[in-house]
């Protein structure tokens, strides 16, 4: 009888966990090169602190490419300037190396492989997908864009990280 007990409540508390424990899709951005092919896809979710972005893409020339989250979410080709500046609502220097700070879109680079292939999973700490002062959706949409090379992580405005080769805007 003791061990029934025990099984009901276990399950019963599993029950109550596992919901909460979801990593359910919050938002989503279709990377696209200038010439409008799809060469790619990030997903994103809210974590304790931050944002989950798994991010996969493929045709995209081997090495480490610069990865940010801009400001505005607008992804007109073929050079994406649309996308605006980095996000950046704390006004914060560039690059995630910078002694005073960093964008909050500032993201580590992207590291495609020999095969033009990469698949990441990173986390930016300064931005949600929530409602509110830091969210990747107010007031308005903002867009991930690939550069064509990498990061520099210090250099303002843009950590030298060339041409905007890919973009997509974040949506739900």
């Amino acid at each position: 009888m003791r061990y029934a007990g025990l099984v009901a409540g276990g399950l019963l508390l599993a029950s109550t966990i596992v919901p909460g424990q979801a990593n359910a899709l919050d938002a989503r951005a279709e990377l696209r090169n200038a010439q409008g092919q799809t060469v790619g896809t990030a997903l994103l979710s809210d974590g304790p602190d931050g944002v989950w972005i798994e991010t996969e893409v493929s045709k995209l020339a081997p090495g480490p490419h610069g990865f940010h989250i801009h400001a505005v979410g607008k992804c007109d080709p073929p050079a994406f300037t649309s996308a605006g500046g980095h996000f950046n609502p704390y006004g914060k220097k560039h690059g995630l190396k910078n002694p005073e700070g960093s964008h909050a879109g500032d993201l580590p680079n992207l590291v495609v492989g020999p095969d033009g292939n990469a698949r990441a999973k990173v986390y930016a700490k300064q931005v949600t997908v929530a409602p509110g002062q830091y969210s990747v959706f107010l007031p308005e949409s903002r867009a991930l864009v690939i550069h064509a090379d990498p990061d520099d992580e210090r250099t303002d405005p843009a950590g030298n990280a060339g041409a905007r080769i890919a973009c997509g805007v974040i949506t739900r």
